[in-house]
C-alpha cells in the first residue's frame, strides 16, 4: 500500500507531499491541473520509463520518494532478498532521481538498484489502469496473458512444463537445422574441436607451470656461474689460511673485551655479534646449496621441450597458459554439445520428432485447460457486464490453434476476446466492435474479476470511466468501490458518482506563483467534498440544488453506520 508520496520538480509540480490511506482515494480537478502527473510519479516509482521531459523547466533534476507497506507475499520477499534489500519492518522506501544529463539514480531502502529491478518490485506494489490498458485490450496479443492470469493456478504449472520442453525443442531444432544446412561444415568443425581438445588435454597444462619451468631452466643454464659463486663463498668464509669468519671472530672477541667500558663499545659489540652470526648463517646456507647443486643435462633438454610445447599452445590458443585453459573450457563445452547431437542425422531427427510430439501433447493439454478457463471467464465477464448495464452483451474468448509444428513460447494457442454488444449483431473482435465507453466497462469487469487474485497492494484507475455517464457511471463507481475492499485504490475521475464512493478526496488545482504554473493539492473535508461534487455535477455555477444532489450522492455512497 502506498502510504506517502513526495514529488520535487516533476512537470508543473514544484514540491508536493501526499499522505495516502487504505481503501479508496479519489483525485479530482479540472483538466490539466496535474492529476495525471501524480499518477506518473507513482508509475516512475514502480519502474516506469523515465525521461528528461518530465523535469520541471529550469531545474537540473526531478526527485521522487514513496513509502510503501509491502504485501505478505513469499515470492515478493524472495525477490527482495535476492536483491539484498532489507524488509524486516515490511516497509519499502523507494527514491528515484532523474537528471538532465541522463543519470537515473534509484534506491530501495538505501540499496542502489537499476530500472529493471525496480520494475520487478513495482509489479508487486502498483497496478496502473488507464488509457494504456485500454490500448492493451485493443491488442489481441495481450489477451492470452490476461486469460492465463485469470486461470493462473491451473495454467502456471502446465505452462512452466511446456516452456521447459519448448526450450529443449528449440535447441534440438536449431542443431538439426544447422546440421542439415551444412553437413560438411559441421563435420569439419567437429573434427577441429576434437583435435584441439585432445591437443590441449594431452599437454596437461598447469596454471603456474611455465614460470616454474622458466626459473628451473635459468638455474640449469647458469649452473657453472652458480657453482663458482657458491664455492667462492664457502671457501672465503671457512677455508684457507685465514678464513673470513675466523678474522671476524678475532675482531669480535677484542671488541667484546671492551664492551663494559662504554655504552658505545657495548653497542658496537652487539652489532658485531649480530653481523657475525648472520654471516655464519649465510656461510652455512651457501654450503647446503652447494651440496644440493647438481647438473642434469637431460632435465634441461626436457624443460626446453616442455616450454616449447607450452609456447606452441600459447601461439595457437592464447597469450598465456590461463588463456589456453579458458579456451579449452570453451571448446570442450561446445564439443560436448555437438557430440551429444552428432550421432547421425536419422537419430537427431528421431529425437526432434519425439520432442515435437511431447511438446504438442503438453501444448494440447494446456490448450484444454485454457479453453475451460475461457468458458468460466466469459460467464463471469458477462455477469459483471450485466451489472455495468451491458446485459445484452455477449463476451467470449476466441481460440485459433497454430499449425501442427507452429509452437510458440506460450503454447499452441492464439487467443482474442470477442464481443457482441447488441442482439442480432455479429460476434466480432473486441478491438473492432467496442466503443470507448464499452472498453472501459470491459476493462473494469476484468479488473474486478482479477482484483481478488492479484498480489498488488495498490490499484490506480486513471480516468477509466471515460465515455460513460448516468447509471453506467454509478455502476462503475460501485465496481471500483468493490475493488477497494480488497486493495488500496487511487482513482482519477471526472464523474461525481465515482468521486462520491471514495473514503478520501484530494482536489488538484493549478495556479501561478512567481510567474510559474504550480500544482497544489488539498485534502477535502466533508463540506469541501460537497462543494467539489457540486462543481463536478454542474460546472462552475454551483446552486443549492446541485449541493443537495452532491450531499445525496455522498450519503448514498456512505450510509450512516457504514465504514
Amino acid at each position: 500500500m502506498l502510504q506517502e508520496l513526495t514529488i520535487d520538480n516533476l512537470a508543473i509540480i514544484k514540491h508536493l507531499t501526499l499522505d495516502f490511506a487504505n481503501q479508496m482515494t479519489v483525485l479530482t480537478g479540472e483538466t490539466g491541473a496535474g492529476k495525471s502527473i501524480i499518477i506518473d510519479a507513482v508509475g516512475l516509482l514502480a519502474g516506469g520509463r523515465g525521461s528528461q521531459e518530465y523535469i520541471r523547466r529550469g531545474e537540473d533534476k526531478l526527485s521522487l520518494q514513496g513509502q510503501f507497506a509491502i504485501p505478505d507475499d513469499p515470492a515478493f520477499n524472495d525477490l527482495l532478498d535476492s536483491m539484498g534489500i532489507d524488509h524486516e519492518d515490511n516497509m519499502l522506501i523507494i527514491s528515484r532521481d532523474i537528471h538532465r544529463n541522463g543519470r537515473n539514480i534509484i534506491r530501495v531502502n538505501g540499496e542502489l538498484i537499476n530500472t529493471t529491478m525496480l520494475r520487478k518490485i513495482g509489479a508487486h506494489l502498483v497496478d496502473i489502469q488507464g488509457q494504456n490498458e485500454h490500448q492493451q485490450l485493443m491488442q489481441p496479443e495481450t489477451h492470452l496473458g490476461m486469460l492465463d492470469q485469470f486461470a493462473s493456478v491451473e495454467v502456471a504449472p502446465l505452462l512452466t512444463e511446456y516452456q521447459q520442453h519448448y526450450r529443449d525443442y528449440v535447441k534440438l531444432k536449431a542443431a538439426f537445422n544447422k546440421k542439415q544446412a551444412n553437413e560438411q561444415q559441421w563435420a569439419q568443425r567437429l573434427d577441429m574441436l576434437r583435435y584441439q581438445v585432445k591437443e590441449i588435454s594431452d599437454a596437461n597444462l598447469k596454471p603456474n607451470e611455465e614460470d616454474e619451468l622458466t626459473s628451473e631452466r635459468d638455474r640449469l643454464e647458469h649452473f657453472q656461474q652458480i657453482n663458482n659463486a657458491l664455492q667462492q663463498a664457502v671457501a672465503t668464509f671457512n677455508e684457507g689460511d685465514n678464513p673470513v669468519l675466523d678474522q671476524i671472530a678475532t675482531v669480535m672477541d677484542a671488541i667484546n673485551g671492551i664492551a663494559d667500558f662504554d655504552d658505545a663499545y657495548d653497542q658496537l659489540s652487539k652489532s658485531l655479534n649480530d653481523a657475525y652470526y648472520a654471516l655464519q648463517d649465510v656461510a652455512n646456507e651457501a654450503g647446503q646449496q652447494l651440496d644440493l647443486l647438481e647438473f642434469d643435462d637431460g632435465r634441461l633438454a626436457e624443460i626446453d621441450q616442455r616450454l616449447t610445447t607450452i609456447g606452441d599452445l600459447e601461439h595457437k590458443y592464447g597469450d598465456q597458459v590461463k588463456d589456453v585453459l579458458n579456451y579449452y573450457a570453451k571448446i570442450k563445452k561446445e564439443l560436448d554439445e555437438m557430440e551429444s547431437t552428432a550421432d547421425s542425422n536419422s537419430n537427431l531427427e528421431e529425437r526432434l520428432n519425439a520432442a515435437e510430439k511431447e511438446l504438442h501433447r503438453i501444448g494440447k493439454q494446456l490448450s484444454q485447460v485454457r479453453q475451460k478457463a475461457a468458458h468460466e471467464l466469459a460467464k463471469r465477464v458477462h455477469q459483471q457486464l450485466q451489472e455495468l448495464y451491458m446485459s445484452k452483451a455477449d463476451f467470449e474468448v476466441h481460440f485459433a490453434n497454430h499449425g501442427a509444428d507452429q509452437f510458440t513460447p506460450t503454447g499452441i494457442d492464439e487467443v482474442e476476446f470477442y464481443i457482441r454488444t447488441n442482439p442480432g449483431e455479429t460476434m466480432g473482435p473486441l478491438a473492432k466492435i467496442a466503443s470507448g465507453g464499452e472498453l472501459s466497462r470491459v476493462m473494469l469487469a476484468l479488473k474486478t474479476i482479477f482484483a481478488q487474485n492479484e498480489g498488488v497492494t495498490s490499484i490506480i484507475f486513471d480516468e477509466v470511466d471515460t465515455g460513460v455517464s448516468g447509471r453506467v457511471a454509478q455502476a462503475i463507481a460501485d465496481k471500483i468501490k468493490l475493488i477497494a475492499a480488497h486493495s488500496q485504490v487511487l482513482c482519477i475521475t471526472h464523474l461525481p458518482q465515482v468521486a462520491a464512493v471514495a473514503q478520501h478526496h484530494f482536489l488538484i488545482k493549478k495556479g501561478v506563483h512567481d510567474n510559474r504554473t504550480t500544482t497544489r493539492v488539498t485534502a477535502l473535508s466533508a463540506d469541501q467534498r460537497v462543494d467539489e461534487l457540486a462543481r463536478m455535477l454542474s460546472g462552475e455555477k454551483v446552486t443549492q440544488l446541485t449541493r443537495e444532489h452532491a450531499q445525496e450522492l455522498l450519503e448514498m455512497a456512505h450510509p450512516a453506520g457504514s465504514k
